[in-house]
């Protein structure tokens, strides 16, 4: 069987090229690829060449070996199916499907420990969106969303909504999700959101101590944010950060999903944001908060985005099934229609 694996060459340049796979060793799973979700944040950055070459690309993964310098392989979000296993492993895996942090290829191997069992009934397309709800359940454990608060998520792309849906179940004041693209706006209306609005409506009101409802005439009250207590930054643009500082209230807590790669925009720290001690933390998928390590460990994260991966509607989330071959649409698609997709996905025959 001849295999492929994808590869960014270059800015705006991707290609499908023959790779040898080879049977699995003594203690590996030979997978064959049927499904696996293109991470439009991060890959399109790589993409754009808008990444810091001399970075690792993920020093927590195994097959992510190298820096992001071109060529490379890429893409953390493979489901497939045992076809093989070595001499040492139990054959019971042998036809179970799985997931692995693997890059977009048509096969791959791995050992037992580093894919994770999926459920029977959890289609190839819904298993690939298995690290998004990881990266959600990570971004929801930073933020410690408390009774009562009023929350604003800002971007509703793949992350953002799945974070939406798991902030739904919390018993807050208010959920208030913010993003240009009205097609996402509705998801994450569908997802759980209370209202949502745009950055320029957003931008348009007073968004701290608006209570008094002074506003102009012209606007509308309901784009306002009245004083958050806490508000997730997952849009991908620097500049929603700043607009994160403007709805958070004295003491606010504003947590940084986005990896924003070489992109800059102004930040506004001589305001507020000083007197009013408002708090600025990231949140990174590789690891763990320091202060939840003494109980929660990787393991124990993926269990539970597990748990709730049947509760992401994966047919709402995923836009575009695109034959791996003809990969390079995809990201062509991405960087030039962004509004026209949300989650796109490569299908293997």
């Amino acid at each position: 069987m001849t295999d492929a694996a994808l590869y960014f060459t270059g800015p705006e340049t991707v290609e499908v090229r023959e790779t040898s796979v080879g049977p699995p060793d003594a203690d590996e799973l030979l997978v064959e690829a049927r499904a696996s979700a293109i991470s439009a944040g991060t890959e399109l950055l790589v993409y754009r060449d808008q990444t810091p070459t001399d970075l690792p690309a993920d020093e927590t993964l195994d097959a992510l070996d190298g820096d992001l310098s071109y060529p490379l392989r890429y893409g953390y979000a493979a489901s497939g199916v045992v076809r093989e296993v070595g001499d040492d492993v139990d054959p019971a895996w042998v036809g179970r499907s799985v997931f692995a942090f693997v890059p977009h290829q048509t096969r791959f191997r791995a050992t037992p420990d580093s894919v994770v069992a999926l459920p029977p009934e959890t289609t190839p397309a819904a298993g690939s969106l298995l690290p998004s709800v990881e990266t959600a359940t990570n971004v929801v454990l930073d933020a410690a969303p408390r009774l009562g608060e009023r929350v604003v998520v800002f971007g509703a792309g793949v992350i953002g909504l799945c974070v939406t849906r798991l902030l739904a179940a919390f018993p807050l004041e208010s959920l208030v999700v913010v993003d240009p693209i009205e097609r996402r706006r509705a998801l994450a209306e569908r997802l759980g959101a209370d209202r949502t609005t745009t950055p320029a409506e957003l931008g348009e009101c007073d968004a701290v101590g608006t209570a008094d409802g002074d506003f102009d005439p012209g606007l509308d009250p309901d784009s306002a944010v009245d004083g958050a207590d806490l508000a997730i930054e997952l849009s991908g643009q620097p500049s929603a950060l700043d607009d994160a500082i403007g709805v958070v209230g004295y003491d606010g807590r504003i947590v940084v999903g986005s990896w924003y790669g070489t992109k800059r925009a102004p930040i506004d720290l001589g305001g507020r944001f000083h007197r009013d001690r408002i708090d600025i933390v990231s949140s990174q998928v590789s690891t763990i908060s320091p202060e939840l390590r003494g109980r929660w460990d990787r393991d124990r994260r993926m269990d539970a985005a597990l748990d709730r991966l049947e509760r992401i509607p994966a047919d709402e989330l995923i836009t575009h099934r695109i034959p791996f071959e003809r990969a390079s649409e995809a990201y062509e698609l991405l960087d030039s229609e962004p509004d026209a997709a949300v989650q796109v996905i490569f299908e293997y025959s």
